[in-house]
Parts: structure tokens; C-alpha cells; sequence
């Protein structure tokens, strides 16, 4: 399997180069819903690349204000986390619906704050 940046298109298997910035991703279960600490606590660990330098981009979407630090933080990884996999595998199908519908959401974020964080 090719690494993370190096990909074969879906459709030509040709392969294709993206400069990435490299991450280290950690989630860790700190509790269950009811606040208890969960029975067997258990970490995923992984490395992902990405054209954009996420860190910049979780600065500028928790500087907007409309979103609450923590909703900004995870939307912000997480947004770029899917968006990359989406990217680097845009032929794939399946994207091939959603990809209008996320165009349409990300030109609507980029156009800045859209109310006050409750």
C-alpha cells in the first residue's frame, strides 16, 4: 500500500505525489457518558499527511468566534482529516455525491462567522 501522499488515482492507477505536512494523531478515552472512567481506557494512535498546516487552520477557525474553542478545535481536525482522505481519493465513488455538497459547505465556512458561540 502506498504511503500517506503517494496514491494511486482510483480510476488511471497512475500514481500520484501530494506535498504533505505529517501528523501525529492521538485520541485517548477519558470517560464513559455517565463520567466514569471507562473499564479498559484505550488509545488510537496514527499518522496522517495533509497539504494545509492543520494547527494554522485550528487558529483561525477558534479566532472567529462563532463556535465554542472545543467545536472549532474538533471540526477544524476533523475536517481536514476527512477532506484529505476525500481528496486523495476524489474519483472514488464514494465521494462522487457528497463532493458537490461539501464544496458548497467548506465556500460557506471560508466566508467567515456566521453568529455568535452560545
Amino acid at each position: 500500500m502506498p504511503r500517506p501522499g503517494i496514491f494511486p488515482d482510483h480510476r488511471t492507477g497512475e500514481i500520484e505525489e501530494m506535498k504533505q505536512h505529517r501528523y501525529r494523531v492521538t485520541v485517548e478515552h477519558l470517560a464513559l457518558p455517565d463520567g466514569s472512567a471507562p473499564p479498559t481506557p484505550r488509545t488510537l494512535s496514527f499518522e496522517a499527511g495533509n497539504h494545509d498546516d492543520i494547527l494554522a487552520i485550528v487558529d483561525r477557525l477558534r479566532g472567529r468566534g462563532d463556535l465554542r474553542e472545543a467545536d472549532a478545535t474538533s471540526l477544524a481536525v476533523g475536517l481536514k482529516l476527512f477532506s484529505e482522505v476525500m481528496l486523495e481519493n476524489r474519483s472514488h465513488v464514494l465521494f462522487e455525491e457528497f463532493a458537490p455538497h461539501f464544496k458548497a459547505f467548506m465556500q460557506t465556512l471560508k466566508k467567515g462567522p456566521v453568529g455568535p458561540a452560545e
